[in-house]
């Protein structure tokens, strides 16, 4: 026998380390994921009129966006400088825009759409907008969250049933991106 000591010592190895497994042994403790860490932010409320909206966010090209506030059958409002009837019925949509991404992207309040039981996508009315000092076209950094309002002008009797949303391709695509709907009812 060549190397008698290198073999008994390989076979005790493997007797200890089969032994020490046994199924008499607890399992190990499964790994728990902690919550990720998130902002403290306070609780706002609803503007007087305005319901909130429950909606999950939908993403469209570069944009996340979610609806988080509606009025409707507003006859008319007060700006920082003027008083304006509306031709129909105002309809107030507040939505959080959001860009997840690395580069910037560019938010354009004329793409977005109102929907309506008759079928109708209604933009918005840009009078209202700029009395209401809501911004027609803005850029979105790279993580940056904007809260704002979307004015449409639409028939008195007009039912809201949703909105269509368009956020900005992604960089280096060209064209223009199909919207999300989110339902508004």
């Amino acid at each position: 026998m060549r190397n008698p000591p290198t073999a008994f010592a390989g076979a005790a190895l493997t007797v200890l380390l089969l032994s020490a497994c046994s199924a008499a042994d607890p399992p190990a403790p499964a790994a728990t994921a902690s919550p990720a860490p998130a902002y403290d932010l306070p609780t706002r409320h609803v503007r007087p009129g305005e319901r909130a909206v429950h909606a999950a966010p939908v993403t469209d090209g570069d944009t996340r966006f979610q609806v988080i506030g509606l009025q409707t059958g507003l006859d008319g409002f007060v700006g920082s400088h003027g008083e304006w009837q509306a031709k129909g019925q105002y309809v107030v949509v507040r939505i959080v825009a959001e860009n997840p991404g690395r580069t910037n992207s560019r938010f354009d309040a004329k793409r977005q759409r109102l929907l309506t039981a008759d079928g109708t996508a209604h933009a918005i009315n840009a009078f209202a907008q700029a009395i209401k000092r809501q911004p027609d076209t803005l850029p979105l950094g790279a993580e940056v969250r904007i809260e704002m309002d979307l004015w449409f002008d639409i028939p008195k009797d007009a039912r809201v049933t949703g909105i269509r949303l368009f956020g900005d391709p992604p960089l280096g695509v060209g064209g223009t991106t199909k919207g999300a709907e989110v339902p508004l009812r």
